[in-house]
């Protein structure tokens, strides 16, 4: 259903370090892009990731409310990529917790303020 999601970046080189580090944490690596924005998933096909300095030139903003969610696999892997994320400079928004009967998650902001959420799911 998704095709990609876009987050705006201030640093390209700066984002690209953070997102190259913990991308591949999940077997994600980046596939295609040009100065301004790059693609990053697992290959054709998946849903992609991509960060970009905004068209318009303008300061990248996060919204409010807006997260990006990436599958940790188990709880193992979610502790994982937090501690990977805050490694690369993330901050921290919501150590990894049980948060519903169903839902392990974990919380960061990129450092461009962009929210991820690392997350087991059981139904």
């Amino acid at each position: 259903m998704i095709g990609y999601i876009t987050i705006g970046v201030s640093d390209m080189e700066k984002a690209c370090a953070f997102y190259d580090g913990l991308l591949a944490e999940v077997g994600a690596r980046q596939l295609f892009g040009q100065d301004r924005i790059k693609f990053y998933g697992t290959g054709p096909g998946a849903p992609m990731l991509a960060v970009c300095i905004p068209y318009d030139e303008q300061t990248p903003h996060h919204g409010n409310g807006n997260m990006i969610a990436i599958p940790g696999g188990d709880r193992a892997g979610v502790d994982k990529l937090y501690a990977k994320a805050i490694e690369l400079g993330a901050t921290d928004e919501g150590e990894p917790g049980e948060r519903l009967p169903v839902f392990y998650g974990a919380y960061v902001r990129d450092p461009d303020g962009n929210k991820l959420c690392f997350y087991e799911m059981k139904m």
